[in-house]
């Protein structure tokens, strides 16, 4: 199980670097990106994971545009060498590490394709490492981040989308360890209503004309948050000015919070309101305002079918289309979303995402079941 990375100093443990410490059948090393035109016309999200105990890797890019969402899935045994980031017509290549890449879809069968090459615009940033113990649905992750821009096209239906780096700006997302994935776990007694829990999760990366801001909170069902990331990141002009890892510009946040307004029948906020406190005491309220839903499910989060980490084949591909004010939003599948949003603080105005998966009871919004809409 050698790969080229095993020609590097890098090894945590006596064994190669393909093979994961853990035998947990859960581990998973997975890349993320999203991209959007400022004024809201369109999103794009782009998956793509290794999924090591399950020998399987997998990828999804979708786009939402003029009322549809397109999506393109893929999947395949996992190949033994864990850089060659290869599904089908999809492929992902690090030209820089940390720095850029890029991901090229070939024509195919599903309609959907496109290049685009991923432009740095701050360093990358860790998040805090993420814990969660349950016997069902256990999750302990590192997370970094970097915002940036894209530039290339993306083609469907016969269209093609322009993505100009001066208008699409996005956020890279680079997580492993392990989470949920896969077929469900068919082993021990069912899980009790305590053991099912739930999840209140959000997520807002905000770009700015001179910095950006970040944000993430994880609460449970009893609206009690016990993880949560802030900070403010210097941007660069010059993508070779960047320094691409500890960037001594960056300040922590002290504390966060949130207030949302939900769409009535549904899950999914309409207004949101993101608290930042500085390390001086400064609060900053930040105003959200949604522009456009595109639904996680396009790039297999709670997918029924394209879920990640499951067993397609050697080689899988397939593509599908929705119209958007078609789709339920109290389905499961629904549940998990990025909303671009306008983000406005003070007479500062900014763009990025707001995403959101809440699921089961929130008693600061009025949620006491599972899947009870506001």
């Amino acid at each position: 199980m050698l790969s080229k990375l095993d020609d590097y100093p890098i090894h945590q443990t006596s064994e190669p670097l393909a093979l994961p410490a853990t035998t947990d059948r859960n581990a998973y090393d997975r890349y993320w990106f999203n991209g959007y035109a400022a004024d809201g016309e369109f999103y794009f999200g782009i998956g793509a994971a290794i999924y090591p105990n399950l020998g399987i890797m997998d990828c999804g890019l979708s786009i939402v545009r003029g009322g549809e969402q397109h999506a393109f899935h893929a999947s395949r045994r996992a190949p033994r060498e864990p850089t060659d980031v290869r599904v089908g017509p999809f492929r992902l290549d690090i030209l820089e590490p940390m720095k850029s890449l890029r991901v090229t879809l070939d024509d195919n069968e599903t309609g959907i394709s496109g290049e685009l090459e991923w432009i740095p615009r701050t360093g990358n940033f860790a998040e805090g490492h993420q814990r969660a113990r349950r016997r069902r649905g256990h999750m302990e992750a590192t997370r970094f981040n970097q915002f940036g821009h894209w530039k290339g096209e993306i083609r469907y239906a016969g269209v093609t989308v322009d993505i100009d780096p001066a208008r699409v700006p996005g956020t890279k997302d680079r997580s492993w360890g392990v989470r949920p994935v896969g077929d469900p776990d068919p082993g021990g007694a069912p899980p009790t209503r305590d053991e099912l829990g739930g999840v209140f999760f959000l997520w807002a990366p905000l770009h700015w004309k001179h910095r950006c801001t970040h944000a993430g909170i994880f609460e449970n069902s009893d609206g009690v948050m016990w993880h949560w990331d802030g900070m403010v990141v210097p941007v660069y002009d010059d993508p070779d000015a960047i320094p691409l890892v500890d960037d001594p510009g960056l300040q922590p946040l002290v504390a966060v919070d949130h207030q949302l307004e939900f769409v009535p029948g549904t899950r999914r906020a309409r207004r949101a309101v993101i608290t930042k406190v500085e390390r001086d005491g400064t609060r900053n309220e930040i105003e959200l305002e949604p522009l456009l839903c595109f639904r996680m499910k396009g790039i297999g989060y709670s997918h029924p079918e394209w879920g990640h980490g499951r067993w397609k084949g050697e080689e899988a591909i397939g593509g599908e289309s929705w119209k958007c004010d078609e789709a339920d939003d109290m389905r499961p599948e629904n549940q998990h979303i990025q909303q671009v949003v306008r983000a406005r603080c003070g007479d500062d105005e900014g763009v990025g995402v707001l995403e959101q998966i809440h699921i089961g009871p929130h008693p600061r919004y009025g949620f006491h079941d599972f899947l009870d809409p506001a």
